[in-house]
Parts: structure tokens; C-alpha cells; sequence
């Protein structure tokens, strides 16, 4: 089934990494959830893609999601007149499945009057131009960093070892508690190390000073399509712009590699540094709208409102261990 599902996506010019197999291998070894993935044909046509993870949990009730922990995931579909039927056959799954709702990482199949139940701004670079011409759309700030950066000595590698992968896991642990948040399990970063990255569906960018990691980032990549799903830093060394320097040298070996797109994954509404910082890359921006389908009501739910923020404090303050043990405990629960 994997080989089958793999080579039915690669028919579709839209598809990532988190269309493969090989990240649903990512989320069942990390978290258990079970794949439910939906192969539609109508007469005899390939019609639709849909690749959907139930997620259950002691605490939460049973539901589909297409997908967990995947910035975004459109289902894919081959015409556009069987948007409908795709998504009557959704809700039919989620009936018999009996979750409470499903999930959309996308608003692409869903008529453009309902409401997304969540937004968040999305953006793309378009790696077909070439190096030069990409470097010349980068920000003048952008540009002054990368230069700063390479002239401080800094040194910057593409790796796909294990051992990077826990030199970035260790500096993702602190990101995350500076950014009052708990970090994913080790578990989840091991099995992207073993189902993606060991396979060359991806990369780690890891930017070194006197030989001590001070940044990294990570990317996947299938096809044409590649995504920046992580990045992770040393606070007292920003000034060095190590993180400008992962992203310009990916950015590059990408570009050189024959990728066509990056999308540099979601980005909160509320988080305006981080939206300039990929905004500042010349990249082009777009929303972000995830749809829920609510089965008991049978009904698409409208906007939800944002949460508090009081548990940002609560992580920060945490030591890194407690934190560790937090996200190891939270996040089996989530998507």
C-alpha cells in the first residue's frame, strides 16, 4: 500500500512531503494514530488524495485530521467539479469512524463562503529564478546579515546524520522553552531522523561557531516541494544572525538542487517578528485557512477564538527538564 500511495501523489504536481507515507510513518511511530487514507475514483478516474490521521486520546474525544502536525495539507484532488462529492465522502468516513469533526489544513476543497475555523498567514519562494535573482529580492537587512554572519567565522554545513539531528534537538529544546512552549518528544524528532531524513527526504542546516552549535534548521523535501518545518538558535549569539545564515545557505542549496518552491510552513497572526523575518526573504504571502466539518451538528464551525497566552509563562519558567517531560505528556494529545 505505502508504494501505491507514493506513486499516486507523485501524479499530482501539488504534493509534499506531507502527502508520503514516510511522514505518516513520522506521526503513527511517534504518537499511534491510525491512517485513514482515502484513494476516491469516480468511473473508473482518479479523483482525490486525502491523507487522514485519526487522533485519539484519553482526554480528547476521536477525530480526523488531514493532517497532524503538518503546517498545511491540501487534499489533493484531479478535478475540481468532485470537490463536493470528496467532501460528502468525508463525512461519510467520519460518521463511520465516529469521530466528533474532521480536519482541513486548507481551504482549497470548501466552497468560499464557509468560514475558516482557523487562520494563518503562509508563504512561498519560488526557487525557479536562480541563486542571483533570489538574493536580489532579499531585503537589504537580510542581505547585511548573511554578510555579517559569514564574515564573524561562523561555519555552516548541510547534514543529515544523527548526530546533527541531536545537536539540533538539543538547541530545539531551548528554543522552545524561550518561546513558552514545550518542546515535541525526542521520539518524533528520531523518527524523522529514521523515516526522512536517513531516506533524502530532507536536511539539516547546522551553523557552528568555534565548533558549537548555535543554530540549525530543518527542511523536508519531495519532488519539487520544500518545506521549512523547524529552526532553533542560541539566544546569546543571535547578534551573529546564525539563523539568516542557516536560511540563505538552504535557500541556496535548494535553489542549486533542482527544488522549484519553499514554503516556509504557517505562521500565527499574532506573531508579526516572525512574519517580517520570512516576508524579508522575498517570499510571497498567502492565508492559511483550515476548515473543521462538526459532525453532530453536520455543519462546518465557524472561527474559534484564540486561547490564553498565561501557559507561555508558565513554560518559560519551567526547567528545561519539567519542559521536556511537559511536551512528552501534552503533546500525544494534540495535532
Amino acid at each position: 500500500m505505502d508504494n501505491e500511495w507514493d506513486e499516486a501523489i507523485k501524479l499530482h504536481p501539488d504534493a509534499t512531503i506531507f502527502h508520503s507515507t514516510a511522514w505518516a510513518r513520522v506521526l503513527v511511530d511517534t504518537y499511534g494514530h491510525h491512517p485513514c487514507y482515502a484513494q476516491m475514483s469516480l468511473n473508473g478516474s482518479l479523483l482525490a488524495l486525502v491523507p487522514m490521521m485519526e487522533v485519539q486520546s484519553v482526554l480528547t474525544r476521536s477525530r480526523g485530521v488531514c493532517l497532524p502536525f503538518s503546517d498545511y495539507c491540501a487534499p489533493l484532488t484531479f478535478s475540481s467539479f468532485g470537490h463536493e462529492f470528496v467532501t460528502q465522502k468525508l463525512q461519510q468516513i467520519a460518521r463511520e469512524r465516529g469521530w466528533s469533526y474532521f480536519e482541513l489544513r486548507s481551504h482549497s476543497i470548501i466552497p468560499v463562503d464557509i468560514p475558516a475555523s482557523e487562520s494563518y498567514y503562509g508563504h512561498f519562494l519560488d526557487l525557479r529564478i536562480g541563486s542571483e535573482a533570489l538574493i536580489s529580492n532579499f531585503s537589504s537587512s537580510v542581505q547585511r546579515a548573511v554578510r555579517k554572519a559569514q564574515r564573524s567565522g561562523l561555519s555552516v554545513s548541510i547534514q543529515s546524520s544523527a548526530d546533527a539531528m541531536a545537536k539540533f534537538y538539543k538547541l530545539h529544546v531551548r528554543t522552545r522553552r524561550r518561546h513558552g512552549a514545550p518542546p515535541q518528544p525526542q521520539s518524533f524528532f528520531i523518527n524523522i531522523q529514521r523515516h526522512l531524513i536517513s531516506s533524502g527526504l530532507g536536511f539539516i542546516v547546522l551553523v557552528e561557531c568555534q565548533k558549537n552549535p548555535i543554530a540549525a534548521a530543518m527542511f523536508f523535501k519531495l519532488g519539487r516541494h520544500a518545506v521549512y518545518k523547524f529552526g532553533a538558535s542560541e539566544e546569546r549569539l543571535q547578534e551573529l544572525r546564525p539563523n539568516n545564515l542557516a536560511m540563505f545557505e538552504a535557500i541556496r542549496y535548494l535553489a542549486e538542487g533542482g527544488a522549484e518552491a519553499l514554503h516556509f510552513g504557517r505562521t500565527d497572526a499574532e506573531n508579526q517578528g516572525l512574519r517580517r523575518f520570512k516576508l524579508s526573504w522575498g517570499a510571497t504571502e498567502e492565508e492559511i485557512g483550515y476548515v473543521r466539518f462538526d459532525t453532530a451538528s453536520a455543519s462546518w464551525k465557524h472561527s474559534r477564538g484564540r486561547g490564553s497566552t498565561f501557559h507561555k509563562r508558565i513554560f518559560r519558567a519551567l526547567p528545561a527538564s519539567l519542559n521536556r517531560l511537559a511536551g512528552a505528556m501534552i503533546y500525544p494529545h494534540l495535532d
